[in-house]
């Protein structure tokens, strides 16, 4: 469920902003942020088969091949929905058609501003993290019931297809799988399924979908690990800590300190501490060999980290860091707020505890320990 008077209340302020009369999301992610229900048909196609909008009120525009389905099934009953013939015109011209003017969408429509809607996303309402509790318990079950079963023979094939099928049943979509194999997980930062067996350890790393929110996390599973696994795994973790107490640190200095005007520091300055760990810890300049992650919610990355990114850092808002190094990997989502809640926890898996690098933060800036997903050796079964 969405909660509609928390996204009025948002609506209300950027239209204001931007001097509009309405605004419209046609692409999947900002009609579930909307409505909290999918407008996706046909999944390869990046607009919906509907627009949903809002102009004070609440609307939807599509064709009358969906209106019926949409109007009772994909949104609230606040919502209008309003339909044109399917062959007498294309959606973004029917809400051209539909609209007050000015106004803007998050799609080409003649004659509207086009604008990416991922700010007005951030940070998340207490709906949307209440949902994304749910679901990442969920994904993480999900995940981690496959990896139980892993063998050395099965192939990343396999694998990948028994982690779909295991989210499916919860009504969860699986946009992106990864699976390697140790001889290909130690070449690759994005593992793409094959038919290799995955030997000696494997990597599976999962974002997934439902209602709109997004997840990530990845688990290691090892039957005859190299020596190395599990300190590059550490290296890894302790990477990835730093950058979630950069993250918490950027969103509380942005919002509280006196003269930053309520505005969050940026993406770029939690980027900065990811380097100095990676240095700190001997692996000067891996970061340039696999982006790093960044913030979560209605995209699988709403933005990516990158050296001169300039995205604001909220709270309440979840993050899905990613941090590699040579063969090894950790991530999780974690909703920060006043603290670090890891959403896609089970508390099934076995974790370490690893402390953030305390060089690589600022001084006032408190180095935490926090417990991450550990490898798990099915070497003696």
């Amino acid at each position: 469920m969405v909660d509609l008077d928390e996204r009025a209340a948002r609506l209300d302020g950027f239209l204001e902003e931007r001097g509009l009369e309405a605004v419209w999301f046609a692409r999947p992610n900002g009609f579930a942020w909307l409505t909290g229900g999918s407008n996706v048909v046909d999944r390869d196609a990046p607009v919906g088969v509907a627009a949903a909008g809002y102009d004070g009120e609440f609307r939807v525009v599509t064709d009358n091949i969906e209106g019926e389905r949409i109007a009772a099934e994909a949104v609230p009953d606040a919502f209008t929905v309003e339909e044109t013939p399917w062959y007498s015109s294309s959606l973004a011209e029917a809400v051209a058609e539909h609209s007050p003017t000015p106004a803007a969408a998050d799609v080409p429509v003649p004659g509207f501003d086009e604008f990416d809607p991922g700010r007005l996303r951030q940070p998340l309402s207490e709906t949307d993290t209440d949902q994304y509790r749910e679901l990442g318990g969920e994904v993480a079950a999900a995940v981690e019931s496959v990896c139980r079963e892993l063998e050395p023979g099965d192939t990343e094939h396999e694998v990948a297809a028994g982690i779909r099928i295991a989210l499916a049943a919860g009504n969860v979509e699986a946009p992106v799988v990864l699976v390697g194999g140790g001889e290909r997980a130690r070449k690759y930062r994005h593992y793409t399924p094959t038919d290799a067996e995955l030997g000696d350890y494997a990597l599976v790393s999962v974002t997934a979908e439902r209602g709109g929110l997004y997840v990530s996390c990845t688990r290691t599973v090892a039957f005859d690990p190299p020596d190395w696994l599990r300190e590059r795994f550490r290296t890894a973790a302790r990477v990835e800590a730093t950058a979630l107490a950069a993250t918490r640190a950027a969103a509380e200095r942005g919002t509280n300190e006196p003269g930053t005007n309520g505005t969050p520091e940026t993406a770029g300055d939690v980027f900065a501490a990811i380097q100095r760990a990676y240095d700190a810890l001997g692996w000067n300049g891996e970061w340039r060999d696999h982006h790093q992650g960044g913030a979560a919610g209605y995209a699988g990355r709403e933005w990516i980290a990158t050296p001169d990114a300039e995205e604001p850092v909220y709270a309440p808002m979840a993050y899905a860091w990613n941090p590699t190094v040579q063969g090894a990997k950790s991530e999780d989502t974690v909703l920060i707020d006043d603290g670090f809640e890891t959403l896609t926890e089970t508390g099934d898996w076995p974790t370490l505890e690893v402390e953030a690098v305390p060089e690589a933060l600022p001084e006032s800036v408190e180095s935490p320990t926090l417990s991450r997903h550990a490898p798990v050796d099915f070497s003696g079964r």
